[in-house]
């Protein structure tokens, strides 16, 4: 299968969970973030697999429509041979990484 339409966002974010309110607003934010398809690389990184560039400024139009008023967040596009070239220095891939990967993936 040809997977070079298929790119990877990564959703970084720091988010304040001092104040009852902040410690709301930055679950609310991860529970969409999961409930969007997006899975935890490491703690405030999550990752989502989209096929093509038309689908990933879909998903950060609908990220920008949730996402907290304090705090950073940042999102970040690249292809699948790009995300596959990372090197881990320490620590190991997680399970979710190891199940999930575009060669299961089916283009329509």
């Amino acid at each position: 299968m040809n997977t070079n339409n298929f790119m990877r966002l990564i959703v970084m974010f720091d988010l304040p969970v001092v104040e009852k309110e902040d410690r709301r607003n930055a679950a609310h934010f991860r529970q969409f973030l999961i409930k969007n398809g997006y899975i935890m690389l490491q703690y405030s990184v999550y990752y989502r697999i989209v096929n093509g560039l038309d689908m990933a400024k879909k998903h950060e139009k609908k990220l920008k429509n949730v996402v907290p008023h304090k705090g950073s967040i940042r999102v970040l596009r690249i292809t699948e041979k790009q995300f596959n070239s990372m090197k881990i220095l320490a620590g190991y891939k997680s399970d979710n990484e190891n199940k999930i990967n575009s060669n299961l993936l089916t283009k329509f």
